[in-house]
């Protein structure tokens, strides 16, 4: 409850075999419905899924998980949006120790009643 989650099943031989990019245009579209709020995020090479800077704490607000299997991608990413965050404490998201999670709640988000539409518009125009 309180996250958004897209899932999908992408042929990759109809756009390209290149997991690396599709992920990128993946973190581009969650980049791009948070910037329809405001939100300055970014993608770290380092750590899979989507940052922001809260309070000079570098903090996931958005996880991407997929499997490729003779080129289909499978599942998709969930953006935390206004979800118990308490519940995090109880394991290690990503497998990441030294880094925290927040949503758009937090991040002063209130009025996200539209998001699913905001979600929907990212990605058909991220894979038209």
């Amino acid at each position: 409850p309180g996250q958004k989650v897209v899932y999908f099943v992408m042929d990759l031989n109809k756009r390209g075999k290149d997991i690396r990019k599709f992920i990128t245009k993946i973190e581009n579209c969650i980049i791009d419905v948070l910037s329809e709020y405001n939100i300055r995020s970014y993608a770290d090479k380092e750590n899979i899924g989507i940052w922001v800077n809260d309070n000079d704490k570098i903090v996931k607000v958005a996880a991407i998980g997929i499997k490729v299997k003779k080129w289909i991608a499978y599942h998709g990413f969930a953006l935390n949006v206004c979800n118990d965050l308490s519940r995090f404490k109880k394991i290690i998201p990503c497998g990441i120790i030294d880094k925290n999670v927040t949503n758009l709640n937090k991040l002063g988000i209130s009025n996200y009643k539209n998001i699913e539409k905001i979600i929907v518009k990212s990605f058909l125009n991220t894979f038209p």
